[in-house]
């Protein structure tokens, strides 16, 4: 094959590639609304308003995630005392499964 063909194989399969991260992204979102729509998981606020009657801190980041199986909301936490925590928490109980320390 000549240097025009390769180049442009290897370009197509980038976009390919780039396309693909970007269907991912997508799938996500669509598995999270999908699982709310069909009441496999709670809505965050009922979660977040639930985390922090246990737990008070501000919420930095949030992630809906398969572990294991199951749904799982990971959240990390900023502490009133400005330590950083890591929670899993059963997305659809609320129940907080898992605290660790996010040093």
């Amino acid at each position: 094959m000549n240097q025009f063909r390769w180049s442009s194989l290897f370009t197509a399969g980038l976009i390919a590639l780039a396309l693909g991260s970007a269907a991912a992204d997508d799938n996500d979102h669509l598995l999270a609304r999908r699982a709310l729509e069909e009441g496999r998981v709670l809505p965050l606020a009922e979660v977040l308003a639930a985390v922090k009657a246990k737990m008070p801190g501000k919420v930095l980041e949030v992630e809906l995630e398969v572990e294991d199986g199951v749904l799982v909301y990971d959240l990390k936490l900023l502490t009133p005392s400005g330590g950083l925590k890591e929670l899993e928490v059963d997305a659809a109980t609320g129940k907080i499964l898992k605290i660790e320390d996010d040093d």
